[in-house]
């Protein structure tokens, strides 16, 4: 039985970037032309509403303010994030970034051998922003705490839970939840974001997911949604200050989703500093301060370097997780 899921894989918004330099000797460029030479695009694999979407819209909006140059969004919705992770390894410039989700790097490859892309190959990892928690959150008609463990076991495999895709954080999170608990049969619901996912939860269609708290705040403030724990190492501030971690409920799961930007193989190191060092200065923003607090995140900006490090244990970490859970081998 999984009692632990403790990953560094440490989920919304990217916040009013970016204060960096032109005039910059990277991408082949000489050091009095200015950069950007062209049109930036930024690609991302959910729909809009999503946290991965409204995350590339704030960074597009924050570069296109700094060059004054037109810096667009483009999504290729699917495969829980997969189709704009392989459009991103499949750029052949110098000016397209993605957003992208945990599974797009780690789990992806390891649940679908035939995956169009290579994470560890054919991504450059540039920088990990901010790690976000995850709530689980049921509708109002169901309880809280051991209450809500006696119902779900009872129900067994007539409940649902829904998660963005199979490998998400969402999902596998619940798996690890479901085997902690034990006589848990829930059935894996997938959809294409996790709006979708409340609107199924207050329909009646699912009856349980993980999600960042922001996304549950006003659906939990208006006495719609319950939020029975949050996968953290402490309680989180505020309005969900009541809320027990899973550690308090016997479950050892301190699980997060973040948002990171990935380039093309082919970058430089020249070209990798750049943008590093912009996003950097980004987290030292007001702007991003205030994002930080608004959606409970916390601050794990690191280095492009250290980032392909962390990726790289955690590969090894949740290929362990989901061989446990029969979803790998």
């Amino acid at each position: 039985m999984i009692q632990t899921l403790k990953l560094w894989m440490s989920q919304q918004h990217l916040g009013v970037f970016l204060a960096c330099i032109t005039g910059f000797s990277a991408f082949g460029l000489q050091a009095q032309t200015a950069w950007p030479q062209k049109t930036v695009r930024i690609m991302v694999g959910f729909p809009g509403g999503s946290t991965p979407d409204t995350a590339a819209r704030i960074l597009a909006d924050g570069l296109s303010k700094l060059w004054g140059q037109p810096v667009v969004v483009e999504a290729k919705v699917g495969a829980a994030g997969n189709l704009a992770a392989d459009g991103v390894a499949k750029a052949n410039d110098d000016h397209t970034l993605g957003v992208v989700i945990n599974g797009n790097l780690t789990s992806a490859k390891l649940l679908n051998p035939k995956l169009p892309y290579d994470p560890t190959k054919d991504l450059w990892p540039v920088s990990l922003l901010a790690t976000a928690p995850l709530l689980l959150v049921s509708p109002a008609d169901l309880p809280t705490g051991a209450a809500w463990v006696s119902a779900v076991r009872q129900a067994n495999d007539k409940y649902s839970y829904g998660s963005v895709g199979i490998g998400s954080v969402g999902h596998l999170g619940m798996e690890v939840i479901k085997s902690a608990i034990g006589n848990f049969g829930a059935v894996h619901v997938p959809y294409s974001a996790n709006p979708a996912i409340i609107t199924a939860m207050l329909g009646g269609q699912v009856q349980m997911a993980l999600m960042p708290p922001a996304l549950a705040l006003a659906h939990v403030q208006a006495g719609k949604l319950r939020v029975v724990g949050v996968s953290a190492d402490r309680r989180l501030p505020g309005v969900f200050a009541n809320v027990p971690t899973w550690k308090e409920q016997g479950v050892n799961l301190i699980y997060g989703g973040w948002r990171s930007i990935v380039g093309p193989k082919g970058l430089t190191a020249a070209q990798v500093a750049f943008w590093e060092g912009a996003l950097r200065r980004a987290s030292q923003s007001a702007e991003w301060k205030a994002e930080l607090e608004r959606n409970y995140w916390t601050d794990d900006f690191v280095t492009s370097a250290q980032f392909r490090k962390d990726l790289d244990k955690d590969y090894a970490d949740m290929k362990a997780v989901l061989v446990e859970l029969g979803l790998a081998r």
